[in-house]
């Protein structure tokens, strides 16, 4: 499938993605996600890996899109955590 990711187009299969993330360890998950394998890997790490970009070259919605166009399962950003209120206020 041809996709354009930070204006370059790339044809990508879901097999080659799930190539490129074999072995690879996910990383802390703060924005949003896709499920790989049995896996959820950030967005943006699934991307600087699958185009050799750097993260700052692309969105995170443009591999959101690709990603879900050759089937794989996207989540949104994790509900922020509340912080304690230390000051009893």
């Amino acid at each position: 499938m041809r996709c354009i990711i930070a204006g370059y187009p790339f044809d990508l299969t879901a097999s080659e993605v799930e190539a490129a993330m074999s072995g690879v360890k996910p990383e802390p998950i703060t924005g949003e996600s896709v499920r790989i394998g049995r896996r959820a890997y950030p967005v943006k790490q699934v991307g600087a890996l699958v185009t050799k970009q750097d993260r700052r070259d692309f969105s995170a919605g443009e591999v959101v899109r690709a990603m879900k166009r050759l089937g794989f399962t996207c989540d949104p950003a994790p509900a922020p955590t509340p912080q304690p209120d230390l000051y009893g206020l």
